[in-house]
């Protein structure tokens, strides 16, 4: 897993090093625009069914017909409401030239909704070097895809394009690779399972969305494409090398917990050690970042970027600060406490909704990273306090 998220940040270190030259930061806002509602509206219909697929002590076979089921509706749903509020959402941001974003995207959860469930075996059997060559291939071939149609085109279209690529190649590899092949079959009493243990993560995930897409709405609001383009370029170049780290951990120690959460002391011991590690590599990226900002930015996306300096220096601390409280996040997960994630991250929610509008009024792209780091220290309290009742009721 630390190949794999090495790796694949390395990747997208370089595709924004490339497309941050061929493309302008008003494209980047276009097709920010665009990503933004098809992230919110998978969040809205998220049914959790990865989650409890790993949480179950069946085996993946029993609910493998019934998950691929939800998920072609799932992606079916979310393209039709693409389509039904791409003019809407163009309006909204001032941004014409979305449609045809968010109109090419709407192919990008059709297609995801007929990958094969049996792909989260690698996680449940932590099988993690399998998940490395599939999930490698699917992401080189998305940068490739996107720097090639922007090399020749020099259009928004192009990142568009990437991602549908990539979302074709995971279908076919996980069909190809994975057995058994799951069979379009509606099991009523499997589908009601799946959906009543996953809404406490239907919950977590749109608050999670609000969290960290809540400043993006507001800023493409008050601001426009081209501040937007700015903010989550400077948002990904701050996050890659300070909260992915932690993120490699959380993907691993799930299962993990998963699987010892009955011996208390075992846990207790694992997720310090976990939270311990991940200080120790977050924090000295996080400071590199924050002091050597300007030369960073001059190198990696080129002199028109500059104007994303300040705010990644916001952004390193705030990475740092989400980092290490989100391992607490896996474990609530690993010992089936979905809903103690869920109400962090309301809390969270709080705390960026009382801010971004006046620190953006304000601030402008700075004002967005003090809110969303601000958010993040507010949950920190609850963060210790569901800690000490997981580990006193385990």
């Amino acid at each position: 897993m630390g190949l794999l998220r090495a790796s694949t940040r390395a990747i997208a270190f370089l595709r924004i090093a490339i497309l941050a030259r061929l493309l302008t930061p008003d494209q980047f806002g276009i097709y920010g625009v665009g990503s933004l509602i098809l992230a919110f509206l998978e969040v809205i219909t998220e049914t959790g069914v990865n989650i409890v697929l790993i949480q179950s002590r069946k085996k993946l076979v029993h609910y493998l017909d019934t998950a691929w089921v939800v998920s072609i509706f799932r992606g079916i749903l979310i393209s039709f409401l693409m389509i039904l509020v791409s003019y809407p959402v163009s309006l909204f941001f001032g941004s014409p030239a979305s449609l045809n974003v968010i109109l090419f995207l709407s192919l990008v959860p059709f297609l995801r909704g007929f990958i094969n469930p049996m792909i989260v075996s690698f996680q449940k059997e932590l099988d993690f070097k399998k998940e490395f060559l599939l999930r490698f291939s699917v992401f080189s071939f998305d940068a490739t895809l996107a720097i090639l149609f922007a090399f020749l085109t020099k259009s928004v279209l192009s990142l568009a394009i990437g991602l549908i690529g990539s979302a074709l190649l995971e279908v076919f590899l996980s069909f190809y690779f994975l057995k058994p092949t799951p069979r379009f079959k509606f099991e009523k009493e499997k589908i009601k399972f799946i959906v009543a243990r996953g809404k406490w993560l239907t919950f977590a995930g749109i608050f999670n969305y609000l969290f960290e897409e809540g400043d993006d709405w507001v800023v493409g609001r008050i601001m426009g494409t081209q501040s937007l383009g700015i903010y989550q370029v400077a948002y990904k170049v701050s996050s890659l090398p300070v909260y992915e780290v932690g993120q490699v951990f959380n993907k691993v120690t799930f299962p993990v917990y998963n699987l010892i959460k009955d011996d208390k002391e075992r846990l207790k011991k694992a997720f310090y050690k976990v939270t311990l590690t991940i200080s120790a590599l977050v924090v000295p990226f996080g400071l590199i970042l924050f002091f050597f900002t300007d030369p960073l930015v001059r190198i990696v996306l080129g002199e028109k970027w500059l104007s994303a300096v300040p705010v990644i220096k916001v952004l390193s601390i705030f990475g740092i600060v989400r980092s290490i409280a989100s391992s607490a996040h896996s474990l609530y997960l690993g010992v089936d406490k979905q809903e103690y994630s869920t109400m962090v991250t309301l809390v969270g929610i709080l705390g960026l909704g009382l801010t971004i509008v006046p620190l953006v009024i304000k601030f402008g792209i700075v004002g967005a990273g003090f809110s969303a780091l601000f958010g993040t220290l507010v949950s920190l309290p609850l963060v210790f306090y569901y800690l000490a009742k997981v580990f006193k009721e385990k």
